[in-house]
């Protein structure tokens, strides 16, 4: 038998779709690697991984092959990857570290209803943060490439195929997660001019962190890694000069009137469910950001080594900081003045502390801080569309695939940076833009939930294990607690913005639940375009799908579909050079 025969015999199995447990959507791995006369049989099964990643090589073939290091990232060359360690930490610290330490204390003591009780919630969201990345490092160690959940959703819910991919896609493409950090931005930058706070106007300075985001992530990559890591690490030393300035005011060395918040610190404290849920969403929602790294691991040098240090020393560090922040908060504001003022927390703070010329000084860092987060997200967001385009699941896929002219996702980042844009500037109402905003976090509430899952299932005794997991060996556990506590209070997330509110609640001009019925739209609107794409049109026209690698003008590996007819043309299309994979 030729090796041009066993290649293909070897598409034919690869590439068929059984209906128990069938090849995930990237897992064309031994397709990459053509054997030579000289190639060995662990040769085929060495996994081709690329930086925005085609080829998801199973953990079990891996494994199977001696040679193989499940770490192993063949997009390039390590010194070719522009993410360190320490662009590494700074891409969670920025998307977690936004505008929530500043402004979401006064929501969660009222929700709450005491200080004591509000710690422990800030301490619970630093824990459930903690617990969400163990378990998408475990999956992260398996395949170390840029995509994120894509990856791991599709390596374990296979049937039918490409639908889970779909409706990732959906809410993934149509969602801008920096929409809200670049209107706050711009609201902070105007009140420290001392403008009009003018809905567009704020607006406006919007746009402009956003255009400036897609030009120095899409053009100038490794500046706006250092741009990026230069504002992480201002943001967490003026997180340091609050901590220390409420210390020193509760020690008596600032001469600040004792607020006396910790005096029956848990007095008044709220046990209803709507209370409970809406304490909890707002704290781990202030910590959104744990998975902004794996959205681009291909990218980063020694993968599993930063995974390791990069994600203990970013959460511990917030936590501990996000915690001993509220401390300072409360040793120097008193809480009437926290509920009853229009005011941010931190604004409040600093005029007590340091007089009230410091408001313009702390709109600054606001503002920083936001821009960050604008950034942080952009050059995430970016890479994940191109993860999508490189498994063809969405249309126009070679052209977010590419990395051209820059060497670097420009169509993916330009097409979050549009999304973004228009759910900047399309409402006008609070309630309205609060309704756009909340859009950005229920579907990652969904996700989390169906990645826990599906860890979970990695843990199942042997017999009820999904084949795919047979043979799983990641360099990295999470363990089965972990997995199943975050699972269950994702899943908690997911069910709580639907329980109504009290009757004594300030009542909204939009029903309570819009945000996670639209949100469950996104996924539907995934599942329907999957349906047409690849159940009614190939029925229709007669024709199936294959799922095969290839490579673009540029070197880029990607994957693409090649449509066979069901007639005489078959046998001919087969043999065709188009059909034959890199």
């Amino acid at each position: 038998m030729s090796p041009r025969d066993s290649l293909d015999d070897l598409r034919t199995d690869t590439l068929s779709l059984d209906a128990g447990c069938p090849p995930p959507v990237s897992l064309h791995y031994a397709l990459s690697r053509q054997p030579s006369a000289k190639s060995t049989a662990a040769s085929v099964r060495a996994p081709s991984a690329h930086t925005a990643d085609a080829a998801a090589a199973a953990p079990a073939a891996a494994a199977a092959d001696a040679s193989a290091d499940p770490n192993a990232d063949h997009s390039a060359p390590t010194s070719a990857k522009p993410v360190g360690l320490l662009s590494a930490i700074f891409l969670m610290v920025n998307r977690i570290l936004g505008t929530g330490v500043f402004s979401t204390s006064s929501t969660i003591l009222a929700q709450g209803g005491s200080v004591g009780i509000s710690l422990i919630y800030w301490l619970i969201g630093g824990i459930i943060a903690a617990l969400g990345f163990a378990v998408y490092a475990e999956f992260a160690s398996a395949f170390p490439r840029n995509g994120g959940e894509l990856n791991y959703l599709q390596y374990v819910f296979r049937s039918p195929p490409f639908l889970v991919a779909s409706m990732f896609a959906a809410q993934a493409l149509l969602l801008g997660q920096a929409a809200g950090n670049a209107n706050a931005a711009g609201q902070y930058f105007i009140h420290a001019a001392g403008g009009s706070t003018d809905a567009w106007n704020s607006k406006g300075i919007g746009v402009a962190i956003l255009c400036a985001a897609l030009i120095v992530h899409g053009c100038f990559l490794r500046y706006g890694l250092l741009f990026q890591n230069a504002l992480g690490i201002f943001k967490v030393v003026i997180l340091l000069l609050i901590v220390f300035a409420g210390f020193a005011a509760l020690a008596g060395h600032i001469n600040v009137p004792d607020p006396r918040n910790f005096d029956n610190a848990f007095a008044g404290s709220r046990n209803d469910i709507y209370g409970v849920s809406q304490c909890i969403y707002n704290a781990v929602w202030s910590y959104v950001g744990y998975s902004n790294l794996f959205y681009a691991l291909g990218e980063v040098r020694n993968p599993l080594r930063t995974i390791k240090i990069a994600g203990p020393l970013a959460l511990i560090s917030l936590t501990t900081l996000y915690v001993l922040a509220q401390v300072a908060y409360f040793a120097a504001v008193p809480r009437e003045d926290i509920l009853g003022s229009n005011q941010i927390i931190a604004a409040l703070f600093f005029k007590n502390v340091f007089g009230d010329r410091s408001a313009r000084a702390l709109s600054v860092f606001v503002a920083l801080s936001a821009v960050a987060n604008v950034f942080a997200v952009l050059f995430a967001q970016g890479r994940l569309n191109q993860a999508l385009g490189r498994d063809a699941i969405i249309p126009f896929s070679k052209f977010f695939a590419s990395n051209r002219p820059f060497n670097s996702p420009l169509a993916g980042l330009a097409w979050h940076t549009v999304v973004t844009l228009v759910l900047l500037l399309a409402p006008q109402q609070n309630a309205a833009y609060q309704f756009v905003l909340n859009l950005s976090s229920y579907p990652l509430n969904v996700i989390n939930t169906a990645v826990g899952l599906a860890l979970i299932l990695a843990y199942l005794p042997a017999p009820l294990r999904p084949k795919c997991f047979h043979d799983w060996h990641p360099p990295f556990r999470a363990s089965l607690p972990v997995a199943t506590i975050f699972m269950l209070i994702s899943l908690f997330l997911v069910v709580a913005p639907w329980i109504p509110p009290p009757a004594d609640e300030p009542a909204s001009s939009l029903w309570y639940a819009l945000a996670p019925a639209v949100s469950l739209g996104f996924f539907a609107a995934g599942a329907c375009y999957w349906l047409v794409w690849y159940v009614i049109l190939p029925r229709l026209f007669h024709y199936s799908l294959r799922h095969v690698e290839s490579t673009l003008s540029d070197g880029t590996p990607i994957s693409e579909f090649l449509i066979e007819k069901h007639s005489s043309e078959k046998a001919d299309a087969l043999d065709s050079p188009t059909y034959s994979p890199a």
